[in-house]
């Protein structure tokens, strides 16, 4: 059930929600959830604020369709218009137009992103309103352009173009100006008869539908025309066909119903209600099966390869940030896979927690090792979920100027990004069934109809070639068609995106065959016992759907010096063998043996060393020094297993008197360094005080429940009135007090006007291990009930809980 457009109501939004069914009212409700998150409206009235903030309409935004916003240019335009005015500025005339034209209105009433008036006019969200300078290339309308002009002016105007002007006030005259100007034929006969100069300045500025100004030759400065502004343009602006802005200094500007007048009956703004065609090839589910089956399994044992290079040698991270393209091409060569496959592997781990930042490198985590237990199919899920909400294309390897980019390179959310991948997933859905798009070149045109916001990279000849890439990859999407696992990641469902990968993933294999060319061969995926015991005592030379390793005397040799025994590396390879152990594979190994250790190299933390052979003697067997970890290699040298510093203090409270040595064999002079306190930090105002109280936390409500509470509500709710007969300034102010219980009121307003204002603010926050420390923000997103904000004392990006704020003052 869709809200009524072409309802009757009243000139506001809340009016017009108050005439709507209970079922009407939660179907916006629910799409428009932002709006009933807490504190929960109380009225019809406030919850149309809500859905008006300009953050609330930027939430609901992406999911618009291009036919979508090209309505929405339209009425920006028109201003508040009727239906019938607005199917024709669209041309949306006919049957199929009409049907478009509906579809989209209704799917913006879903919104509350247009609703009519009680006088039938279709009104849009004045948020959704500003996305435009200059919709369709149209200046603002004339009422508004002759806001300040006065009657006299007026009169003026209606007299050069020969209309007689009422002897009322002010509003009558520019009612019958308004009136002249909106009759395209009176204005195309006017024009017509306007010096040549005027018509060229006239059909230039109406036919300019980027919106851009006009040429020198049109400036006017405080309302006279300069001296080369020309005839023409004062001619026209004599007429109003042009009007001069008081309060800017610019080109005159040309009302949209003059612009629309020129350009005549047959222009009409772009309207694409339909997607655009797409050549297609008929296809079965089989194949896509079989198709997406094979990438899927051979992403998955990529996957797998990839994060078992990362954890036994961890990426080096770039001084600035980043994995760059020569760790890349590492990890890709040892893992046998290409540079995409290496980058979207790493970004989906990274932010599934399989890998985290460890200083200078990046390392597996605990939950790396739990997932590389899994089977292949749930380790498919667990990437796929993530790579469905990154807020990045993981693949991109090229910035806009071409420049190779590092992969985990922090770069900030791209919302074109995600949308493009919610495009693509659309497009593909919609194909035609048991139809599939013959190439990606097919996709690109359907994504930017489905998500006109979708970003392009730079790096793409062939639009989102690389988001389409992506997918095949994964098996999101098989021969042009979406395939299960796409169904499923398209619809979020954690289930099904789970029962499809185990439908189509094999599960892992345990077995390989050795051959005699000491090799070994694995199909489909390797468990993971067995990936381990292959990568420990040979070399993996090929990955994807069947995976080599090979043996040779240096992979044996590590195997060893892990140590495994020749008979262990034996008995372990014949237990995952499919049949016997090949001979050369046995002579391999036991030859490598043979020769193992005949050389031996210790470590030592540091040496002691002395020309008196019964004092070192007596250091080692010294049992105040045991800890030390001593070992005598020679009659005059000692090795300690204790670091150097250690090791000195021990010997010294022995009772010895030794000294340290540089590493040039110099004696070291010791110097202690002098300690400096760190300067006080200033403690903020006390927490709470005069007029602090605490407020309730809101719960977000049942939509059918609060739909019912809002109908049988008063449409506006009095002002709020929460501290001693003052009201909140701000939505921030009310949202703010919702959640941080400990704040004054004087508190409350600081941390909004910080926030509102995009100012730096101090404040002392207690942490949840109960640490009380202050900190000093700047470039706070604020996001209820947290605030992601820059922090000065950890010099790095911080989330902070409201809740746990304790007071507030200025940076």
């Amino acid at each position: 059930m869709r809200c009524p457009i072409a309802k009757p109501g009243g000139s506001t939004l809340a009016v017009w929600l108050s005439g709507l069914e209970s079922r009407q009212l939660e179907l916006v409700l629910a799409a428009r959830a932002d709006a009933v998150a807490p504190p929960e409206p109380r009225s019809l009235g406030e919850l149309a604020d809500r859905l008006q903030r300009p953050a609330s309409v930027a939430l609901v935004l992406p999911g618009l369709a291009l036919p979508h916003w090209q309505v929405a240019e339209a009425l920006a335009a028109l201003g508040p218009a009727s239906r019938a005015a607005l199917a024709g500025l669209l041309g949306a005339t006919g049957a199929e137009g009409s049907r478009g034209l509906d579809a989209a209105l209704g799917a913006m009433a879903d919104r509350a992103l247009v609703w009519p008036d009680g006088e039938g006019l279709l009104r849009l969200a004045a948020p959704l309103r500003e996305a435009w300078d200059t919709p369709l290339g149209l200046d603002a309308p004339l009422v508004r352009l002759l806001a300040d002009t006065t009657s006299e002016e007026l009169r003026r105007m209606l007299s050069a173009l020969g209309v007689r002007s009422p002897a009322g006030n002010k509003q009558q005259r520019l009612t019958a100006l308004v009136a002249h100007h909106s009759d395209p034929e009176r204005v195309a006969m006017l024009v017509a008869g306007a010096p040549a100069a005027t018509r060229e300045l006239l059909e230039r500025r109406a036919n300019d539908e980027t919106g851009l100004s006009g040429s020198q030759a049109e400036f006017v400065a405080l309302g006279v025309s300069r001296p080369d502004s020309g005839p023409g343009a004062r001619w026209a602006l004599e007429r109003g066909l042009l009007v001069q802005d008081r309060h800017r200094y610019g080109p005159a500007r040309m009302p949209a119903e003059v612009a629309l007048a020129l350009r005549g009956d047959d222009w009409h703004a772009p309207f694409a209600p339909a997607p655009p065609e797409a050549r297609s090839m008929p296809i079965t589910p089989a194949d896509v099966d079989r198709e997406a089956a094979a990438s899927a399994t051979a992403f998955a044992a990529h996957a797998a390869s990839v994060l078992t290079v990362c954890s036994a040698a961890p990426p080096a991270l770039l001084k600035s940030g980043g994995v760059g393209v020569r760790e890349l091409s590492r990890v890709g060569k040892a893992a046998r896979c290409d540079d995409i496959v290496v980058r979207l592997v790493l970004e989906t781990a990274y932010a599934a927690g399989l890998l985290a930042r460890d200083g200078s490198h990046v390392v597996a985590t605990d939950g790396y090792d739990a997932w590389a237990q899994r089977e292949p199919a749930e380790q498919l899920t667990v990437l796929l979920q993530v790579w469905r909400t990154l807020p990045s294309t993981p693949s991109r390897a090229r910035d806009e100027d071409g420049k190779a980019m590092p992969a985990l390179a922090g770069t900030p959310p791209c919302n074109g990004c995600a949308q493009a991948r919610e495009g693509l997933l659309s497009a593909v859905a919609h194909l035609p069934a048991d139809q599939a798009a013959k190439s990606a070149e097919e996709l690109g045109p359907l994504v930017a109809w489905y998500s006109p916001l979708a970003h392009r990279l730079p790096q793409d000849t062939v639009p989102f070639a690389t988001l389409v890439g992506e997918a095949e990859l994964l098996g999101v999407i098989a021969r042009g068609a979406l395939s299960r696992i796409g169904a499923a990641v398209r619809a979020d469902d954690t289930k099904a995106l789970a029962a499809a990968c185990r439908r189509l993933l094999p599960a892992a294999t345990r077995t390989a065959r050795f051959g005699a060319d000491l090799t070994a061969v694995v199909t489909g995926t390797p468990a993971a016992h067995l990936a381990e015991l292959l990568d420990a005592v040979a070399d993996r030379e090929a990955g994807g759907t069947a995976s080599v390793w090979r043996f040779s005397p240096g992979t044996v040799r590590r195997a060893l010096d892990s140590g495994r025994t020749p008979d262990t590396i034996a008995a372990d390879l014949a237990a995952v063998a499919v049949g016997s152990l090949p001979q050369p594979l046995s002579y391999l190994i036991h030859d490598t043996a043979r020769g193992h250790g005949r050389v031996r190299v210790t470590s030592a933390a540091c040496v002691i060393h002395g020309e008196e052979p019964a004092l070192l003697a007596e250091l080692a067997v010294h049992r105040k020094l045991v800890g030390l970890g001593l070992r005598q290699l020679a009659p005059t040298v000692l090795i300690s297993r204790t670091p150097l510093d250690k090791t000195l203090a021990a010997i010294r409270a022995a009772g010895y008197a030794p000294v340290a040595e540089a590493a040039d064999g110099t004696v070291r002079v010791e110097q202690t360094p002098s300690q400096r306190a760190a300067a006080p930090v200033p403690h903020p105002r006390p927490p709470g005080g005069e007029g602090a109280q605490a407020k309730r936390s809101p719960a977000v409500a049942d939509v059918s429940a609060l739909a019912a509470r809002l109908r049988g509500a008063p449409v506006f709710a009095p002002e709020p009135d929460p501290y001693n007969g003052i009201p909140f300034g701000t939505d921030t102010e009310e949202i703010i007090a919702g959640y941080a219980h400990l704040l004054s009121f004087a508190d409350v307003r600081q941390l909004a006007h910080a926030i509102n204002e995009g100012q730096a603010v101090t404040i002392e926050y207690v942490a949840a291990s109960g640490s009380r420390t202050v900190r000093t923000l700047s470039e706070i997103d604020f996001d209820p009930p947290y605030l992601y904000a820059w922090c000065h004392l950890r010099d790095d990006e911080r989330v902070f809980t409201l809740s746990r704020i304790q007071g507030v003052m200025p940076a």
